[in-house]
């Protein structure tokens, strides 16, 4: 059984369309990169040159720009994509930060409020004046960031007596 088939109107023929040689796309390129807007006397100019249609001319400027648009917003992404990688990484350095200075405080509070609660003790002797220079020592070491304040990192005794 034969099928009916509508006969094509001008509207619906298939055109085929030559591809670009690459010295035409040269050309094309060469002019683009000049000026990436076409005026219709600049088209018509490339179309005789080409021997191509000035609608193709037009077609392919359109395509460039297009492509190329495609590409800036490409680049664009990557390089907004590395700067929140970027941010990212320093925020968690930040917070890392962050949670070591509260703890820091934290260590300094608790030694304000050790010396503090020494302090109001009213005894009175060697053993009282000994803890007190050891929480004054405490709080010091605790300012000045030093973990242990009876052993310096350096070797150098800040707290030794000097004859």
């Amino acid at each position: 059984m034969d099928q009916f088939q509508f006969p094509q109107t001008r509207k619906h023929q298939t055109r085929h369309k030559k591809r670009l040689t690459q010295g035409q796309v040269r050309l094309l390129e060469t002019n683009f990169n000049f000026s990436n807007k076409l005026d219709p006397e600049s088209k018509s100019r490339l179309a005789l040159e080409l021997g191509v249609p000035p609608r193709q001319v037009a077609i392919w400027y359109q395509n460039k720009r297009a492509r190329e648009k495609n590409h800036s917003l490409e680049a664009d992404h990557k390089a907004l994509q590395q700067q929140l990688e970027n941010v990212v990484a320093e925020n968690a350095r930040l917070e890392g930060e962050v949670e070591r200075l509260k703890a820091e405080l934290n260590k300094i509070h608790d030694v304000l409020k050790a010396f503090n609660s020494s302090s109001s003790c009213e005894e009175v002797g060697s053993s009282s004046l000994s803890s007190e220079q050891n929480l004054e020592k405490e709080f010091y070491a605790a300012l000045i960031g030093v973990r242990d304040p009876f052993v310096a990192t350096d070797g150098y005794d800040f707290f030794g007596s000097s004859v």
